[in-house]
């Protein structure tokens, strides 16, 4: 399988940036479409890039999604980081949108979600991570898209250095080689992360076409995708 076309929301984010990356080297992908509000800083034969406002609508980036193969979606923001509101919105509202223009121009595509550990589909859990969650899966199920990966990493360990978000993060990662030990399947890295998705994106997932992966389901599928 070759000349795959590669559509990337959250390029500049940690998981995003691997995604990129992986993207980059994969001689599976013919080309790489990034859409952001800032450049990914990047310059590469595969990289098409687009810088884009308006994460509710595409009429101006038509062009762009068409034609494509698959999307990672890796967009997201922090607990905490921003008002409620705007969260809800980041969390559930650009994914559904993106997805809905996604598909009317590459009806085939693949969708690959950052979802997250805990993701609660009934929608009523009190943490407003995993309500959000939930809905932006519930909301790109009853999409109905050629094909669905919700991906629900545990911790994630950043590869490459980086300013930690708070002190929760701070504390995460000088822990994660005793949790790395002691419960390994409760993390995994943002390469690994990025490297799975990139697979599931490629080659599917053991030939279903709605697939909710929790960590260690992550984790098993980048070993896969590094023994091909």
């Amino acid at each position: 399988m070759s000349g795959r076309r590669i559509v990337l929301i959250g390029a500049t984010g940690m998981v995003g940036g691997e995604a990129l990356e992986r993207c980059l080297e994969s001689p599976e992908v013919e080309s790489i479409t990034v859409i952001g509000r800032r450049s990914c800083g990047r310059a590469h034969d595969k990289l098409r890039e687009h810088l884009h406002g308006d994460f509710l609508s595409y009429e101006s980036l038509q062009g762009a999604l068409a034609d494509q193969d698959a999307a990672l979606f890796c967009l997201g923001a922090y607990t905490g980081a921003v008002a409620d509101e705007l969260f809800r919105e980041i969390t559930v509202d650009y994914a559904l949108a993106f997805a809905a223009a996604l598909r009317e121009r590459s009806p085939n595509a693949a969708f690959c979600l950052l979802s997250g550990q805990g993701a609660d589909r009934s929608e009523r859990a009190r943490a407003a991570f995993a309500r959000y969650k939930g809905a932006a899966e519930n909301g790109l199920i009853a999409l109905k898209l050629a094909r669905l990966y919700l991906f629900r990493p545990g911790y994630i360990y950043p590869v490459q250095p980086r300013q930690e978000p708070n002190a929760m993060y701070r504390v995460a990662r000088a822990l994660y080689p005793v949790l790395r030990r002691l419960a390994p399947n409760a993390s995994v890295t943002s390469r690994a992360l990025a490297r799975a998705m990139l697979h599931a994106a490629l080659h599917g997932v053991d030939d279903q076409a709605c697939v909710t992966l929790e960590n260690a389901d992550i984790r098993a599928l980048a070993r896969r995708a590094e023994q091909r």
